[in-house]
């Protein structure tokens, strides 16, 4: 079926239900960032393949919304669809919510399957569209008689994270939660994140591409705690070790009739933004509820001893591959038409194979060359991608799982002398990369305090990005995690043992994008007597292209980061490389 065939069968499906406008999120029921193929709902039925959107259908109209990584990527994969492309936080473009108010009568029906649309979102919804006193129906998922090939949920077998890597036992963790239960005045609490349940339990999973997660939900009560997942899945080992510290096992789709069962007067605590609407309803009226916040987000985003130093350790692993790499491109002939965006890395992922404890990629590469690197999150597909030449830039934005660490990277390379703007707008970029990176802040000072660190000097020329500049990333989990970003609109404060990507960027639709990625462990400074300070330290462990570096352009503290950063990167890795990559790390790290 075409896109359009998709949306005519879906309109006769609401029109045979009397429904006005159907919403279709990404979105799993566990209100993951990226999701199974079986529940792909979204790209299935627009042909948008970015990792956000939301799809908004009515009987005469048909948008998208997503954020400004994919606006050039949505544009092109919409075009013919019959679908509007509406790109968020974008002047005078209404939100869906606000769309729908728009356009819709009064007393219409709105539909979704209620079984991957959050609380939050619900919430939102309603009180957008209580002027038109709209009402919602979200007990059907119409697109499921449509999609007749739809892939089943995934069961891949669930494996233990050792001790070693984890640095604190699930006894110990179940105890810290129990311990906040007590403090709130919870008999139970649901817990639907998959990155979350495999914290925990320290579990992890292949259930979805690049996140070593398993698909489950889990209770955990003062004396009881539960795994909801499919049997299949779990080996006797595995059952034996988490039985014997406690836990204990139920199929996978019995989560509703479990919740709905709870005794009376039961107290539950939840957290709106992770627990599907129909979930929620499986909750006795009898029962009362706690909505906060996630108890495990702040838990898991705060790294422990173990984990700090698991993460240095997948660095220079990580280093060491990046490297080799990069000295390996260096010496092909890009003029023999030999290597597309699409096969670009290919030999990345077979250096990072040979790393111990390797696990896998933590998302799908992005290798964007010339205009298509001004495509945030862009996605080569063979049959599209564009053949690599010696010239220009190619921008590389990559990561690997390792058992002890999850690493992402972004590298921005020049295959022949670039231009006096592309060198001028690297090097703002690097100096917005070092300001962040060498910045020093009160405990307590939030992601949107510390993102005007990496914009500055781009704003200075009336330069700016589109997206946030660091997301925090899992420990052998998800890349993105939170609760803590860089971004403008972010509050949480930063602790020590936070993890987070510093990764500005400037993007020149049709010509070029460029952006520098390393990930960032915020660690003490010191105390004085104004308070707490904290820094960050780098992680990352690979060179940046010198070539692109207008040394103009940098004061002397931000070329002396640059040179100790690069003498860091050479001492830690070249005990690691063969003759020839160290030789090739030494004048790619030599001072400037």
């Amino acid at each position: 079926m075409t896109v359009t065939e998709k949306l005519d069968a879906l309109r006769r499906e609401m029109q045979q239900h009397q429904i006005d406008a159907w919403i279709v999120p990404t979105a799993d029921p566990h209100h993951s960032e990226y999701v199974a193929p079986c529940w792909q709902t979204r790209a299935w039925m627009s042909g948008f393949t970015g990792s956000a959107g939301t799809l908004v259908v009515t009987q005469h109209r048909a948008g998208l919304w997503t954020d400004s990584r994919y606006f050039i990527q949505a544009a092109s994969e919409l075009a013919g669809s019959g679908i509007e492309l509406l790109k968020l936080h974008m002047p005078d473009v209404p939100d869906y919510p606000e769309w729908l108010l728009k356009e819709l009568p009064e007393c219409a029906i709105v539909g979704f399957d209620g079984q991957v649309l959050s609380m939050a979102q619900m919430e939102q919804l309603q009180n957008v569209l209580a002027p038109k006193q709209v009402q919602f129906t979200v007990h059907h998922d119409l697109v499921a008689p449509l999609w007749i090939d739809r892939p089943p949920i995934p069961t891949t077998p669930v494996f233990l994270l050792d001790g070693r890597f984890a640095g604190e036992s699930r006894r110990s963790k179940l105890g810290r939660l129990r311990h906040k239960l007590r403090e709130i005045g919870a008999d139970l609490y649901l817990l639907c994140s998959l990155d979350e349940i495999a914290w925990v339990f320290n579990i992890r999973g292949r259930d979805i591409a690049y996140n070593p997660v398993t698909i489950s939900y889990a209770t955990i009560s003062e004396h009881e705690a539960r795994l909801f997942i499919n049997p299949e899945k779990v080996s006797e080992e595995v059952k034996s070790v988490l039985e014997e510290d406690g836990v204990m096992f139920s199929a996978y789709e019995e989560i509703d009739s479990y919740i709905a069962q709870l005794p009376d007067k039961s107290s539950v605590a939840i957290d709106p933004q992770k627990t599907s609407l129909a979930l929620r309803k499986s909750i006795p009226s009898t029962c009362s509820v706690i909505e906060m916040p996630s108890l495990v987000t702040p838990l898991k985003a705060v790294k422990n001893v173990t984990e700090v130093q698991g993460i240095r350790h997948a660095h220079i692993r990580d280093g060491v591959a990046l490297v080799k790499w990069l000295s390996w491109l260096d010496q092909q002939q890009l003029d023999k038409d030999t290597f597309t965006e699409f096969t670009i890395t290919d030999s990345l992922e077979a250096f990072r194979r040979q790393g111990e404890y390797f696990q896998g990629l933590s998302f799908s590469p992005i290798a964007g060359y010339q205009a298509n690197g001004a495509m945030c999150h862009y996605r080569a597909m063979p049959d599209t991608a564009l053949t690599i030449k010696p010239e220009g830039l190619l921008l590389v934005d990559s990561g690997a799982q390792y058992l002890d660490g999850t690493t992402d990277i972004t590298r921005t390379l020049t295959l022949s002398p670039p231009t006096r703007e592309q060198r001028r707008d690297f090097t703002l970029v690097l100096k917005g990369h070092i300001a962040l990176a060498t910045a020093k802040f009160p405990k307590g000072t939030t992601g949107a305090q510390l993102d005007t660190f990496a914009r500055a000097a781009l704003w200075q020329h009336g330069f700016n990005y589109g997206h946030g500049t660091g997301h925090g990333v899992g420990h052998f989990l998800n890349v993105h995690e939170g609760p803590h970003s860089i971004h403008p609109r972010n509050t949480v404060p930063f602790e020590p043992g936070m993890l987070c990507s510093n990764e500005p960027g400037l993007y020149r639709e049709g010509e070029y994008g460029i952006r520098i990625e390393n990930l960032l462990l915020t660690v003490p400074a010191e105390e004085t007597e104004f308070g707490v300070f904290c820094q960050f330290e780098t992680v990352t462990q690979c060179p940046i292209d010198l070539q692109l570096v207008d040394a103009g352009l940098l004061s002397p503290g931000e070329k002396a980061w640059l040179n100790a950063y690069h003498e860091t990167v050479y001492t830690t890795l070249a005990p690691f490389l063969a003759d020839n990559e160290q030789a090739w790390l030494r004048e790619a790290t030599r001072p400037i």
